[in-house]
């Protein structure tokens, strides 16, 4: 099974900036980053499967993931060497950013 995954190349700032504007996308970008490879259902983002999915399709459709299928499952890595070689930075600045959010967040 093929996947629709750009060049990065071919992709624009706004793109990935559009990808990455979503609290889920962000959080499932945070999960592959500590992860490594994973499988769709492997990250827990408290939405519905459908939903999951939707958001995997635009990572992926914005360059920030990788697809692979094994049988009937599906296994996703973030692209983080490409994406740092053609954005520097971004990725880190986006996941320092949700770091700093979620321990905000957490009560004293």
């Amino acid at each position: 099974m093929s996947f629709d995954e750009p060049d990065l190349e071919t992709v624009t700032l706004a793109t990935m900036m559009a990808a990455l504007s979503d609290p889920v996308r962000v959080a499932i970008v945070r999960e592959l980053s500590v992860r490594g490879e994973a499988s769709c259902g492997a990250c827990d983002v408290g939405v519905s499967k459908a939903t999951r999915s939707h958001h995997f399709k635009v990572l992926r459709e914005a360059g920030l993931t990788r697809t692979r299928a094994e049988g009937t499952h599906r296994y996703v890595m973030l692209r983080r060497d490409e994406v740092d070689a053609r954005f520097p930075g971004l990725l880190g600045a986006v996941l320092s950013a949700a770091e700093a959010e979620t321990l905000s967040a957490v009560p004293s």
